[in-house]
């Protein structure tokens, strides 16, 4: 058990942030271990005057902070960093309790958190604009960036921590504050992450920069879609809700970043080396018991190692140690709750109907002693067609669906014919087969990597999808320029007026 006192949280915690933390009056919601069914602590929801308060406070703060200096920002960023450092064990445990993801991967989204910190605090002396030779003489053009104000963070509970961290810290030191509303089946990490950044930001009056509102998603949720006061909202979770948030929010006129659905793919070819591989695809589809958005979903192999990889993956599977996920040695803990092992043997009902074989898994497990009440699965394996409903669908669950492809072209065809584009692989030693795949006609998804799996972003690059993933971008490269607005200026310092286009009027 994680020692909850020692994050700042207590019994019936409040589930409102606003530089200080409110006496909310909503239901009390319980946060559950999903690898034993226990009761971890519990969280006094917030209402909409609670929401209201926030998003008030979270707006006054940013007038303050959007006067400070971009790299006197990036300090305050780099001191949370460095505070995630000394906690990131008890946050990582955190992690693992909550939301069930083994121990490693606690800890390496904890490390992800640090790392866009160090990152965005790098960002804050290079938020660049552009200068630019005006087609008139003695003037001067550039652009510039300023902030947005204040934005709406909406995340799901498989990455509690790191999707959280990646919009905050780059928001952060592009002089925005945030409001938060996290998944309600992890509210203490997002109590804990809370804490660690206002002891950062309340000393000096900044608390309120890192909102934080706990509620359902009537009282609360649907709200962020509607409030002119946060000009973006960046919302991660199902590409239905995700449609929904992107309608309104820009009959406001407001912005949306979206990270929902994924139905990833890798393409293993001929010449596809094995041994890089299998242990790609392991992770990629049993990693955080398939409930990565970009988990590995479905394999499409070449005829003439099909034989050989269905072999080595059943092999494989049947030695992946399922179970307690703080365990050394586990490699695939629970599913999030039951509602989800429910949806995985729903859908693997559905794809035996359409004419999908199951050959391996995918039954529940029932295991013994303090883990009988936990939500485990054997991951599963199936022989399926691209084309069948149940594989066109995002299952939240480690469901491999297995196809072959002739060559690239017919590879290509059924990788992309799914309507989610955010990752995807190809294994290959040809360097022509890696290019197409990486080609304007090649993979349709927002990521595509060659000889490494779908799963395991690095905090660098920009991160987002196409399709009914969305098309929003995250994280590294220029995805900060989402949290600020452009302005292009025009300086006149002759003594005369001429206009653009050499137009004369008067």
């Amino acid at each position: 058990m994680a020692n909850l006192k020692n994050l700042g949280i207590q019994a019936n915690h409040p589930g409102a942030y606003d530089g200080a933390w409110r006496k909310t009056r909503g239901d009390l919601l319980a946060s559950e271990n999903p690898a034993t069914g226990e009761t971890l602590g519990r969280v006094r929801m917030a209402t909409a005057a609670d929401y209201d308060a926030v998003v008030t406070a979270a707006h006054a703060a940013f007038l303050r902070w959007r006067e400070l200096p971009a790299p006197k920002r990036g300090e305050y960023v780099r001191r949370i960093g460095d505070r995630l450092r000394a906690r990131k064990e008890e946050l990582g445990r955190l992690v693992t309790l909550e939301v069930g993801k083994i121990l490693q991967e606690g800890l390496g989204e904890i490390q992800e958190a640090i790392d866009i910190a160090d990152f965005a605090t790098g960002l804050s002396r290079q938020l660049y604009g552009l200068s630019m030779h005006s087609e008139r003489p003695m003037h001067a053009m550039r652009e510039q960036w300023h902030p947005l104000g204040a934005v709406g963070i909406v995340t799901a509970f498989n990455f509690p921590a790191a999707v959280w961290a990646w919009n905050s810290m780059l928001a952060l030191v592009c002089g925005d504050a945030c409001v938060w509303k996290p998944s309600p089946k992890a509210p203490l990490t997002a109590i804990a992450l809370t804490n660690v950044a206002r002891e950062v930001l309340e000393p000096d009056g900044f608390g309120a920069l890192v909102g934080l509102v706990i509620g359902s998603n009537e009282e609360v949720g649907a709200r962020f879609f509607d409030d002119e006061r946060l000009p973006l909202v960046s919302f991660t979770g199902s590409s239905r809700v995700g449609k929904l948030c992107a309608a309104r929010v820009a009959g406001r006129f407001g912005r949306t970043i979206l990270e929902c659905g994924g139905n990833n793919a890798i393409v293993l070819m001929e010449d596809a080396d094995l041994d890089l591989a299998l242990p790609a695809i392991l992770f990629g589809a049993v990693g955080t018991a398939g409930q990565r958005c970009t988990s590995t979903r479905r394999l499409i192999v070449h005829p003439r190692i099909a034989a050989r990889v269905e072999r080595q993956l059943v092999h494989a599977y049947g030695t992946i140690p399922v179970g307690d996920p703080l365990a050394k040695g586990t490699l695939c803990g629970p599913l999030i709750d039951s509602a989800a092992v429910e949806a995985m043997q729903a859908a693997l009902a559905s794809v035996r109907q359409e004419g999908g074989k199951v050959i391996y898994g995918g039954q529940p497990l029932a295991l013994k002693g303090r883990l009988s009440g936990g939500h485990f699965v054997k991951p599963a394996i199936v022989i399926a067609e691209n084309a069948l409903p149940t594989v066109q669908r995002e299952t939240f669950a480690p469901i491999l669906y297995v196809m072959k492809a002739k060559d690239l072209d017919e590879a290509l065809a059924k990788h992309n014919a799914v309507p989610q584009g955010l990752s995807s692989a190809i294994f290959t030693g040809s360097v022509r087969h890696a290019e197409r795949f990486l080609s304007a006609s090649g993979s349709d998804c927002g990521i595509a990597n060659v000889n490494i799996g779908t799963s395991g972003a690095e905090i660098g690059g920009a991160f987002g999808g196409e399709k009914e993933t969305g098309g929003g971008r995250e994280s590294g490269s220029d995805a900060w320029k989402a949290y600020m607005r452009r302005q292009t200026n025009t300086v006149n310092w002759s003594r005369e007026l001429p206009l653009a286009q050499g137009i004369r009027f008067g």
